[in-house]
């Protein structure tokens, strides 16, 4: 234990050295403060956060020089958006609310895409915000209806604008098409798992759906002043729309039947999605099965620029690389000299249907598969035949794939299929393709190609910074003076 008498000394010497205390001093102290407590309460400067400021400030000033936001709108500057402005139907002096520059909307997305927004409400909610939204707006006022009707209607827009920057880049020997990379990720699609029903099913719901609609409208017809003319128009609406998503998975059905023959399953175990009829169950890269859209993306290795965007509801890749090879050449006026995919794609017919287009000018890179041992009449096992070597049967365009990845050469180039494709792939993950947050075919599409535009925007940073301009707050679209 502790000697008290120890401590007590050390506390003593510790304290032995301070000034004593000034008896005046403590007096005037205490003075002090009674005469404080007779003037009153402490005067402070509190926060008022309902007062109304008035601030002489221009959205130009809120962003830098170099702000990402003034990228994207230099960008948007320089496309050719007549086609949507050639449709709006308030002009001079005719009747109607002036619409909202299809640049805006355009840049609105791309910057948020850039940022990993991808719902209109959350956009729409920023434009109020945020200072970078808010110059893109330039003081004009956005909601979340023209917004997402944007992004899901101009798929065709969206495919000339990506046609017209990868051609660009292309005449300017920005890209090189030496070497492309496709390769396809299933992207979780906006219906629920347990929307898809079987025929039967879906038979029994369209007549309930239909005898439904007929309810709303003699409810409305009968008492027109039971609720308002809105809320009747809603369900009606929504009653509508119902019986429509299930008639579309019913013409879908008949392409689901099909399939499930092609793959041996049984044609009645066919089921479609009231949801969204486009969708389809896919397995998954986590092994789980849910409904997705296969969105295929094809890169160049040696500048990572997607040059194709093809999106669909197929969850094998086996037939989807001769298409893309075709979208590439017509979207780029030239061939590419070697293709690469992973062992997914290489369908003899596939490799026979890029060689026959490409007239032998596009070389397939894909692994060759593995050949199953056999069995030989003495029971022993025979070994597997050279994958390499040509087979009984094969074309010329697939005898020399076989040899070609032979070829040590050749596997060190293959290896740049996953550091091209795979780190595409995960950007577009990172960027917010994680769930898709429309319906369709046609609007997944879009939403595809909005993240390819998206992603080439900063890829032309980076290779061809002379194509791009900082976007400023004047616009161009400004009436000259006369």
């Amino acid at each position: 234990m502790s000697d008290p008498k120890h401590h007590g000394g050390a506390a003593a010497g510790l304290f032995e050295d301070l000034p004593g205390v000034d008896q005046r001093q403590a007096d005037e102290a205490q003075q002090a403060r009674r005469a404080a407590k007779l003037q009153g309460a402490a005067r402070l400067l509190q926060p008022n956060r309902s007062q109304i400021e008035l601030r002489a400030s221009d959205l130009e000033s809120l962003l830098g020089e170099d702000h990402l936001a003034r990228l994207v709108w230099g960008y948007v500057e320089r496309q050719d958006l007549s086609g949507l402005t050639e449709t709006i139907k308030a002009r001079g002096s005719n009747a109607g609310r002036a619409a909202i520059d299809p640049r805006i909307l355009f840049a609105l997305w791309l910057y948020a895409v850039l940022g990993g927004v991808g719902s209109g409400r959350e956009v729409a909610r920023l434009a109020r915000e945020h200072d970078a939204y808010r110059w893109i707006c330039g003081g004009v006022s956005v909601n979340y209806h023209a917004l997402n009707d944007f992004r899901s209607g101009n798929e065709a827009l969206m495919d000339e604008v990506l046609t017209a920057n990868v051609a660009a880049l292309a005449a300017a020997g920005a890209i090189s098409l030496e070497r492309v990379a496709q390769d396809g990720m299933r992207v979780r699609a906006d219906a629920g798992a347990a929307s898809f029903r079987r025929q039967a099913a879906l038979e029994q719901h369209l007549a309930e759906a239909g005898e439904l609609v007929r309810e709303v409208k003699q409810r409305a017809k009968d008492d027109p002043g039971a609720s308002s003319r809105r809320a009747q128009a809603a369900r009606l609406r929504a009653a509508e729309d119902r019986e429509q998503r299930i008639r579309q998975a019913l013409e879908q059905l008949p392409q689901v039947q099909a399939a499930k023959r092609r793959n041996g399953d049984k044609p009645e175990d066919a089921r479609a999605s009231t949801t969204d009829a486009d969708a389809r169950v896919m397995k998954m890269g986590d092994g789980g099965f849910r409904p997705a859209f296969n969105v295929q993306l094809a890169t160049t290795c040696e500048d990572q620029v997607i040059v194709g965007v093809a999106v669909t509801n197929v969850g094998s890749d086996m037939a989807q690389m001769a298409p893309m090879v075709e979208q590439v050449i017509e979207r780029c006026g030239c061939t590419p000299g070697q293709w690469l995919v992973d062992g997914g794609f290489p369908a003899h017919e596939q490799i026979d249907a890029v060689h026959e287009h490409t007239q032998g000018k596009t070389e397939v890179l894909a692994p060759v598969p593995e050949p199953r041992g056999k069995k030989g009449k003495d029971g022993d096992d025979v070994p597997p035949p050279d994958k390499h070597q040509p087979k009984n049967g094969d074309s010329v365009a697939v005898a020399r794939w076989r040899s070609r990845m032979d070829g040590q050469n050749i596997k060190d180039i293959y290896k740049q299929r996953a550091a091209t494709a795979e780190c595409v792939n995960a950007l577009a993950r990172n960027r917010g393709l994680q769930r898709l947050p429309v319906r369709g075919l046609g609007k997944v599409r879009a939403v595809a190609m909005l993240y390819a535009l998206a992603h080439n925007l900063m890829r032309m940073v980076k290779i061809a910074p002379q194509m791009i301009a900082l976007g400023t707050g004047t616009s161009a679209m400004a009436p000259a003076a006369t």
